[in-house]
């Protein structure tokens, strides 16, 4: 129990350099008491004991302004900075060194009482606003782009950005570390998409000038 306490403290004195202190990160980082909340409400779930879990981690909704359904498999060293507004569902899965910023959603896009939500692999860094939508997974050292909307499965060592998200492959060497969590510099390829459309109209608009010129 100490050795995942510890673990989750140091993985937020390395992944967030505001951190000062132990004292500090115990008593003023809700992301910590969100995961230490699930883990009671999730021995909870897989006891039987389900309406608890659900009071349990709606106490944990109010005090840290994150939800985590009691269901939720969640695995060593997560790290979820600031959280407000993080939403994870009930057949989601998350797996180690994982880092996601506030208002993240790991939701599904059915009703039937099956695997709904993703699977989010090791060493993943998802975005500030990111949606992430269906049964899926996301690969391991992947990068989800802020306020991305991810409806399709997402392959290793990738970043994907967007609405809807469009995964660009990188190369093995650019796999980030678990401390690179420079997400404002991912590639957006609606960015490239409206410049290149930008463009294009420029060289219409000179090409009907040019007519009209010709006419006069």
């Amino acid at each position: 129990m100490f050795k995942t306490i510890k673990e989750d403290i140091d993985s937020v004195f390395k992944r967030d350099p505001a951190a000062r202190s132990t004292i500090e990160v115990l008593l003023c980082y809700p992301g910590l008491h969100a995961i230490y909340f699930h883990k009671i409400s999730h021995f909870l779930w897989i006891h039987k004991l389900k309406l608890l879990a659900r009071l349990v981690s709606q106490f944990a909704r109010f005090i840290t302004g994150i939800e985590i359904h009691p269901g939720a498999k969640i695995g060593r060293r997560f790290f979820i900075d600031h959280g407000m507004g993080v939403v994870i569902g009930e057949t989601a899965e998350i797996g180690n060194d994982v880092t996601i910023y506030h208002g993240v959603t790991l939701g599904g896009t059915s009703w039937k009482k099956e695997k709904r939500h993703p699977t989010i692999e090791d060493n993943v860094m998802i975005g500030a606003g990111a949606s992430i939508l269906g049964p899926f997974k996301v690969g391991h050292d992947s990068k989800i782009g802020s306020n991305s909307v991810v409806v399709s499965e997402v392959p290793p060592h990738s970043t994907v950005a967007g609405v809807p998200a469009k995964s660009i492959t990188r190369d093995e060497s650019e796999v980030h570390d678990r401390v690179d969590l420079e997400h404002h510099k991912l590639f957006d390829p609606n960015y490239y998409e409206i410049a290149a459309l930008k463009q294009r109209i420029n060289e219409l608009e000179n090409k009907m000038k040019n007519i009209e010129n010709n006419k006069k």
